[in-house]
């Protein structure tokens, strides 16, 4: 009897366990592959922001907390990791008050202007920053998760945002996954220095300036 609980409780647990594993296994699966495969691609610097078409435009201010955001992604099917779970739960985890429309660019670290296999974090946003592209807000990760559910199998993009500290301090910012096991949003290291393979995919976006009014005739009515 006493086997037979203890069989239960594992297999009670074993799926959460499971999800934060495949959550943690794919992100580093991906950032091997992405130093694998960073001296094979083209190098194509971008001038300017001005010079990287929209890649989406997305809605946000539509949920009146960060608990009803949580619970449509879950409603969808869409899994969380442990650290971006943690950060949704966190009070510097704000939403928008207002609903409107935000234009996404997508670049590498490539096109960036990097040519080593990893750039730290934190020169990554400063030349980003220096080409004309904005941080994200932290509410584009979880919203773009759920406005983005036929993301193709084995892309991973990294949203550009001022990382939130976890409860014991650790600053995570978030990656919007599918790789393979679903689709997923994934928590990832968000210190200053951490090395980032040339590869990565980032999420930025378009100042209000040059976006000529799209994003807000983009919205829904």
């Amino acid at each position: 009897m006493v086997a037979l609980l203890c069989a239960a409780s594992l297999f009670q647990f074993t799926p959460r366990a499971w999800g934060q594993c495949s959550a943690r296994d794919a992100l580093q699966n991906q950032l091997k592959l992405g130093k694998v495969r960073a001296v094979d691609l083209p190098r194509k610097p971008i001038a300017s922001v001005r010079d990287v078409p929209t890649w989406k435009t997305i809605t946000v201010g539509t949920f009146v907390n960060s608990i009803v955001l949580r619970n449509a992604l879950d409603a969808v099917g869409c899994n969380i990791g442990g650290l971006a779970a943690e950060v949704l739960a966190r009070p510097a985890f704000t939403i928008s008050s207002s609903k409107r429309g935000v234009e996404l660019v997508a670049v590498s670290a490539i096109e960036l202007g990097f040519n080593t296999d990893s750039v730290p974090l934190a020169v990554i946003y400063a030349r980003a920053r220096q080409l004309g592209f904005e941080l994200a807000a932290a509410e584009i990760g979880p919203q773009l998760r759920l406005q983005y559910l036929d993301q193709p199998m084995g892309e991973f993009l990294i949203v550009g945002m001022e990382p939130i500290k976890t409860w014991s301090g650790e600053p995570v910012i978030f990656n919007v996954a599918n790789g393979g096991a679903g689709l997923i949003l994934i928590g990832q290291d968000g210190r200053d220095d951490a090395e980032i393979p040339v590869t990565s995919r980032f999420l930025f976006v378009r100042p209000p300036d040059l976006s000529g009014g799209i994003a807000a005739a983009l919205l829904p009515p």
